[in-house]
């Protein structure tokens, strides 16, 4: 349990905090600086939730502190009791906010507000596991579909059975990147393939990668160091799909990224859906870079990091998904490959912020 003091004079400065956004964000000033007002308004939205609870958190200290004058003060014994009941019931109140509190003030990951690019690629198990591709990319629109989140197709690399070698497409909704960035890693299917006469369980995998999309405030790219490729677009088989040369290839050439898309018709459409692309892999790697010097420090169970570590195994024929990071086994695959996908997402959000908050101590001396 929290020391009161102590998460009062927490919820007293954040309080100040919230005050001076108020003032910011009626600034004309602010108005007129589109990343700042997009800032503060991301803090803002998070703080009003900090400030809500813990107006309830005050209020249940006054309940709490009155009951206990009254039990102090012993006059009826059958009201004292009551009395005691009430105080049980406070308590318990009031650990649930503490926590609900202790997860508010978690440090956020700063990106997890932002929008969310996902790109899935066919792994071991050929058609098979392209198909198990296009299955996770349904999966994942599914859950978007039931958020009422934006999609975007940015690119697709389809094989002849609707499977896929590979796709990407970019999400757009309320913290979109943080509900989904726990998904990056190896994915593992065992099931009867459609194809397989003598019903043997085949093993495959696909690689999902999330990203946090990248804006041009995030990741300054130089022209000067792409090289711009344009060819002619084509299909499964080499059918070709348009007769123009509409298809872009772009290469980062420091960091030798190599980006491609080709599903619009348009030449400046998969231009920018290609750099869309570029943007949030860069983002990335700068990303992974700076984590990597603080792994000595913080090495998180729920790890987007390492996108060869098999994450996930959805068994088929037991109708089970297992996350092999926290250990969370569900007997509900038929609902989670139907996009329902919150009891887990949930779960590995939970395991992180009691990791995080762990890591930063924040209320070691409560």
């Amino acid at each position: 349990m929290t020391n009161p003091s102590t998460m009062l004079g927490i919820l007293e400065s954040l309080e100040k905090r919230f005050t001076e956004l108020e003032t910011q964000l009626s600034d004309p000033v602010t108005a007129s600086n589109p990343a700042k007002l997009r800032d503060l308004g991301r803090e803002r939205r998070r703080m009003s939730e900090i400030v809500s609870v813990g107006e309830v958190y005050r209020r249940v200290l006054k309940e709490i502190d009155g009951n206990e004058q009254i039990v102090r003060a012993g006059e009826d014994e059958e009201f004292i009791e009551m009395v005691r009941e009430d105080l049980k019931r406070l308590e318990e109140e009031r650990t649930r906010l503490e926590d609900k509190l202790r997860d508010l003030l978690t440090p956020p990951d700063p990106n997890d507000s932002k929008a969310a690019i996902v790109e899935i690629r066919a792994g071991t198990g050929g058609d098979e596991a392209a198909l198990f591709a296009a299955d996770l990319m349904r999966m994942y629109l599914r859950y978007v579909e039931r958020k009422g989140w934006k999609t975007e197709m940015l690119g697709s690399n389809e094989t002849g059975g609707g499977g896929f070698k590979e796709v990407a497409f970019s999400i757009d909704g309320e913290d979109a990147y943080g509900s989904l960035k726990f998904e990056s890693g190896v994915h593992r299917v065992q099931r009867v393939p459609a194809t397989e006469a003598s019903g043997r369980i085949h093993t495959s995998a696909a690689t999902v990668a999330v990203l946090p999309e990248a804006e041009e405030v995030d990741i300054d790219i130089r022209q000067e160091d792409l090289r711009i490729d344009v060819f002619r677009s084509s299909g499964p088989g080499g059918q070709s799909v348009n007769t123009t040369d509409s298809a872009v290839r772009i290469t980062h050439i420091p960091t030798g990224t190599v980006v491609q898309c080709q599903d619009e018709k348009s030449q400046l459409k998969n231009k920018n859906k290609a750099l869309k692309v570029l943007r949030a892999r860069l983002l990335a790697v700068a990303e992974e870079e700076h984590n990597a010097k603080l792994a000595a420090e913080r090495k998180l169970m729920v790890s987007t990091g390492d996108r060869s570590a098999k994450i996930r195994t959805y068994n088929f024929p037991q109708n089970r998904v297992t996350d092999h990071r926290i250990g969370l086994t569900l007997q509900s695959l038929d609902r989670v490959i139907n996009g329902d996908l919150d009891e887990i997402i949930e779960a590995l959000k939970a395991e992180d912020r009691r990791e995080r908050l762990a890591q930063s101590g924040q209320f070691a001396s409560a």
